[in-house]
């Protein structure tokens, strides 16, 4: 059987990446924080079927217990602080816990399980402002805020390990990927839930920033599936997961409103104190290299994607009789 370990088990790739391994009867095993209850997750009908690891992604000590003990075969590493706009006020925990947190990963992973399989969870904000479109592997790094900064870090550390090291060390550079079990405070959440909850009569307005702000947006668990296919390719790269198309978040509006048959306009109001500095240019992806060599295509188109979530979140508000 199969080990892996995945950090960040409990959030949205993670959960869906541990069901993901579960059917295909790997022995799963999972970092979650201190206090962490995991009946109140998304793994909470798993949780007599995951080894859960008690550790924070900058204790080193628990991380080098958990390797091992469980002896990965392979380790998935998508732990981290998720929230670009957010880093700008922490800029010391997010290059703390999406950079350094990486290079402690790998330097425990090298020293306890060097023949483990690693998948790093790279992401597209490593670009900022690129005039190449679509970016994809060769794309140059030159990121506009500390997250970037953090994941770019982790990145190139992660070439360097793989080529200095021998390590089969996979870097997925990410674009936005959506769910219903993405967190509130990412836009396409808020904007699906606020259209279920004003269908509900639970909300009156929504408030956003730029409208016309522009994303590459995948669904989850196509992502996830990418992830696993990269570790089971015969030799380590680097690749670009995405769904090569850009969408605004107004596109995401009319979506979820339709859905619920409301019109947005007369309960959006644009709020530009929410609009986040250093805003990157288009990012768009081109995962050619993944389809190639991976056999990966996104089975989930974007308009279903936010009519999924839409849906979901609807049932969820759902007044219990």
């Amino acid at each position: 059987m199969v080990r892996a370990f995945i950090t960040g088990i409990t959030g949205q790739d993670g959960s869906y990446l541990a069901e993901h391994l579960l059917e295909r009867k790997y022995e799963v095993h999972g970092l979650i924080r201190p206090g962490c209850d995991v009946s109140e997750t998304h793994l909470s009908k798993h949780a007599d079927e995951i080894g859960f690891h008690i550790g924070d992604l900058t204790d080193g000590a628990a991380l080098e217990r958990a390797f091992s003990v469980v002896g990965p075969d392979e380790i998935y590493h998508l732990g981290g602080q998720t929230h670009v706009g957010r880093s700008f006020d922490a800029v010391e925990e997010t290059l703390a816990v999406n950079g350094m947190a990486t290079v402690r990963l790998l330097e425990i992973a090298r020293s306890v399980c060097p023949k483990a399989r690693i998948f790093n969870a790279a992401s597209s904000e490593v670009f900022g402002r690129p005039e190449q479109l679509p970016q994809d592997e060769s794309t140059s790094i030159a990121p506009v805020n500390p997250y970037g900064c953090a994941k770019a870090l982790g990145l190139q550390m992660a070439r360097i390990y793989r080529e200095t090291h021998g390590l089969f060390l996979v870097n997925g550079i990410l674009y936005n990927h959506e769910s219903p079990r993405r967190p509130e405070s990412f836009v396409t959440r808020k904007i699906c839930r606020a259209a279920a909850s004003i269908k509900h009569g639970l909300q009156k307005e929504l408030r956003l920033g730029d409208l016309e702000a522009e994303r590459d947006w995948s669904d989850a668990r196509d992502v996830v599936r990418g992830m696993w296919l990269a570790l089971q390719h015969d030799r380590p790269d680097d690749y670009v997961l995405a769904s090569g198309e850009t969408h605004t978040v107004e596109e995401v509006v009319e979506v979820a409103f339709e859905t619920v048959d409301v019109d947005w306009k007369e309960h959006v109001k644009r709020d530009l104190s929410l609009t986040r500095p250093a805003e990157p240019n288009r990012l768009v992806g081109n995962s050619r290299h993944a389809r190639n060599l991976l056999d990966w295509l996104p089975e989930n188109d974007f308009r279903h994607l936010i009519i999924g979530m839409t849906h979901a979140d609807l049932r969820e508000l759902t007044p219990q009789k």
